[in-house]
C-alpha cells in the first residue's frame, strides 16, 4: 500500500529498469487500462544523445513567456524525483505524486499477473504517471524528453506537433546499436507521419538515416546549418550571445541564460521548434518573449555556476560527446585560466576516452574520483587504474572519495581560477546536494 511519499518512490524505483525485448505493446496496454491519459494533448517530442534537457528547458521558458501553459517531462532528476514532471516550471507536488502512484499501483499489479513478461518497467511507470498528471492539468503544450533512443521509448506513444533530434553520438550502445546509423535509426523512431522534424548538427551517416525517415514519413525536415542558423557573437563569453536566422526571425540576437558554447546549437534548435509550434497553432511570433525566455532559462547540472569567485561549475558531461562539448567550452571560454577538474564516470561509459579528452588540455589540473553510483549494476569506474596511462601536462591526481577530492581542489583554487565538477549526472546530483546543504 502506498501511503507516503517514500512509499511512492519505493514503488517506482523498485521496478525493473529494462526488459529483454523492446516493445511499446506493454506501454500501450498500461495506458489503455488507465483510460489513455496521453490522448488529447499537444506535444513537442525531444530526443538526442545530448542536449535534450537543455533544449526542453529553453523551450519551456520561451513558451511560458509567450503566455502558454507548459508541462514537461525530463530525466534524470538531479535533486528530487519531482523535477522530472513539471507544470508551468513547478514540480509535481508530493501529494499529487502519492495520489497518482496509488492510482497506478493496482493497474501495475494486474499487468504483473496477466503479462508473460511482467508489468511495466520503472520508466514506463514514470511516463504513465506524467501522462495522468498532464491529463489533469491539460497544458497548452507538453514537452516530452525521450529516456533512451526513441523508437521503443515509452514516451513514443503520442503524435506530437513537432519532433526534435538534437544530436546523435556514442551512448547507450548496448540498447541502441554499435554504429551511428543504428543509433540514429532508433532516434528517428519518434518521427511521425507529416509532423515537422527539427535536427541539430548530425554526423553524415546519422543525418542520412534521419533524412530518409523524414522523407518516408512526409515530414518536413529543418536542419541546423541549412534551414536555420545559430552563431555565437561573443567570442569568449561563458554565457553566449546568439545570432539566429530561421523561419520568421532574421538576424535576431538572443542572450542565453545557460552557460557553455554547446548551448548555442541547443538554443537555435529550441527557437526553431518553438516557432513551428506557435505557427501550427496560429499563435503570434513574439521575438521579445522568446528573447526573455532564453535569457531566463535554467537547467541544473549543465554548466551550472554554483559559485562566481572563484568560478565553480557543475556539468553533467556523462558521455563522450558531452565531454567533447565541455572540452570545447573550456578551450573557448576558460583558456586564460587554470582549470581544476574533479571527475567521476560510470563504468559502462567510454571513461578512458572521456578522461583523455580532459587530459589533452594544457590548462587543466585533473583529479579523478568515484561515487556510489545509481546501483550495484552500474558502479563508478575505477579511473585511478587508467589515469597513469593517459598523458597530461600535470600529473593526474586520485582521490579516494569525491568529498576529499573536492576539498583538495578547493584549497588550490585562486580567485582567477575555475573549478569544474563533471562526469556522471548521478555524481553531479551527489555534489549538488552538498551545495544545497
Amino acid at each position: 500500500m502506498i501511503k507516503t511519499y517514500e512509499d511512492a518512490l519505493n514503488f517506482i524505483h523498485g521496478r525493473t529498469k529494462f526488459k529483454k525485448i523492446p516493445t511499446l505493446k506493454r506501454m500501450r496496454r498500461f495506458l489503455q487500462e488507465l483510460g489513455n491519459p496521453q490522448e488529447g494533448q499537444h506535444y513537442i517530442h525531444v530526443t538526442g544523445t545530448n542536449g535534450k534537457g537543455s533544449t526542453v528547458a529553453m523551450l519551456r521558458s520561451m513558451l511560458l513567456e509567450c503566455g502558454l501553459t507548459v508541462g514537461s517531462f525530463t530525466s534524470p532528476f538531479i535533486t528530487r524525483f519531482n523535477e522530472r514532471i513539471e507544470y508551468n516550471a513547478q514540480q509535481i507536488p508530493d501529494a499529487d505524486l502519492i495520489r497518482l502512484a496509488q492510482r497506478l499501483e493496482p493497474v501495475v499489479a494486474k499487468l504483473d499477473a496477466e503479462l508473460p513478461s511482467g508489468g511495466p518497467t520503472e520508466f514506463e511507470i514514470d511516463t504513465a504517471l506524467m501522462f495522468c498528471y498532464m491529463e489533469e492539468k491539460h497544458p497548452d503544450v507538453v514537452l516530452l524528453e525521450v529516456g533512451i533512443g526513441g523508437l521503443y521509448d515509452s514516451t513514443n506513444v503520442i503524435v506530437p506537433d513537432v519532433s526534435v533530434i538534437t544530436t546523435v553520438g556514442w551512448d547507450h550502445m548496448k540498447y541502441l546499436g554499435n554504429t551511428l546509423a543504428a543509433i540514429a535509426s532508433q532516434k528517428a523512431g519518434i518521427i511521425k507521419q507529416g509532423v515537422p522534424v527539427v535536427i541539430g548538427k548530425l554526423p553524415e551517416s546519422a543525418r542520412q538515416v534521419v533524412a530518409d525517415t523524414a522523407h518516408a514519413k512526409q515530414s518536413q525536415l529543418y536542419e541546423l546549418g541549412r534551414d536555420y542558423q545559430g552563431t555565437k557573437l561573443n567570442g569568449h563569453g561563458l554565457y553566449a550571445k546568439l545570432q539566429y536566422d530561421g523561419l520568421g526571425i532574421h538576424h535576431g540576437t538572443f542572450q542565453l541564460g545557460l552557460a557553455g558554447d554547446y548551448q548555442v546549437d541547443n538554443a537555435a534548435i529550441a527557437l526553431t521548434a518553438a516557432q513551428l509550434f506557435l505557427a501550427a497553432h496560429r499563435l503570434p511570433l513574439d521575438q521579445n518573449a522568446l528573447r526573455r525566455g532564453l535569457a531566463a532559462s535554467r537547467w541544473p547540472g549543465r554548466m551550472e555556476v554554483v559559485c562566481d569567485e572563484p568560478l565553480v561549475l557543475l556539468d553533467g558531461a556523462h558521455n563522450l560527446p558531452g565531454m567533447q562539448a565541455l572540452v570545447k567550452s573550456i578551450k573557448d571560454d576558460l583558456a586564460d585560466r587554470d582549470v581544476y577538474i574533479l571527475v567521476a564516470i560510470l563504468a559502462d561509459k567510454q571513461y578512458d576516452l572521456m578522461l583523455g579528452e580532459l587530459a589533452s588540455l594544457g590548462n587543466v589540473h585533473l583529479t579523478v574520483t568515484n561515487f556510489a553510483g545509481p546501483g550495484p549494476k552500474r558502479p563508478s569506474a575505477d579511473l585511478g587504474a587508467v589515469a597513469a596511462q593517459i598523458p597530461s601536462r600535470y600529473p593526474i591526481q586520485v582521490a579516494d572519495n569525491w568529498q576529499t577530492g573536492f576539498a583538495q581542489l578547493a584549497r588550490q583554487l585562486g580567485s582567477d581560477d575555475a573549478m569544474i565538477v563533471t562526469g556522471s549526472l548521478y555524481f553531479i546530483s551527489d555534489v549538488r546536494h552538498f551545495f544545497e546543504d
